[in-house]
């Protein structure tokens, strides 16, 4: 989305051309494509792990981080399999996203039409809360040293639960419907 709102932005006039249906398919293969690379090693890797004792997590839901507790052996192979797996599907996407919204924002930043500017970063506006909420949450969920149990339970329903819900409120926010109705 962030490089389809970076070509409408800051290439306008070749944006029929550049956004084709072929390079739609290319990222949406792109995204499956990393999104099952990172599963697949991240389930290898965990269910690879002899786990003996109890079977109860401390945690909402069942997620690498949270099972690698239970293992009754050394995990830090897995752990880097995962933090390595993080750079590819977190820091990797979020990089190129900060990216194409830095060059967005030095674009509009150059228009002269104070309108054109509202409207470009009220567009983006909305995408970039979301990418931030999302991307923050989960980076610090997956990329940063362990830390107390209920604070990583509270950060991963935030990223798995609390995002996705304020995402249709924040998309929302720039419907024509709902400003009209917040203005009167």
């Amino acid at each position: 989305m962030s490089y389809d709102r970076y070509v409408a932005i800051c290439n306008p006039l070749h944006y029929p051309s550049i956004m084709t249906w072929r390079v739609y398919i290319q990222l949406a293969i792109a995204s499956w494509t990393s999104g099952i690379l990172v599963s697949v090693v991240d389930g290898t890797f965990t269910l690879s792990l002899p786990y003996r004792g109890s079977n109860s997590i401390a945690h909402f839901f069942c997620e690498a981080p949270a099972l690698l507790i239970l293992a009754s052996t050394n995990t830090h192979s897995s752990e880097m399999a995962i933090f390595l797996m993080g750079v590819v599907i977190l820091l990797i996407p979020v990089s190129l996203i900060l990216v194409s919204y830095g060059h967005i924002i030095v674009t509009v930043v150059k228009m002269k039409s104070a309108a054109g500017r509202l409207k470009a970063f009220s567009t983006c506006g909305s995408h970039l809360m979301v990418v931030i909420l999302f991307y923050g949450s989960a980076i610090i969920t997956y990329m940063t040293p362990k830390s107390s149990k209920e604070q990583e339970k509270l950060v991963s329903v935030f990223y798995a639960m609390v995002t996705p819900m304020l995402n249709p409120l924040i998309y929302s926010l720039r419907n024509k419907d709902v400003k009209e109705l917040c203005g009167k």
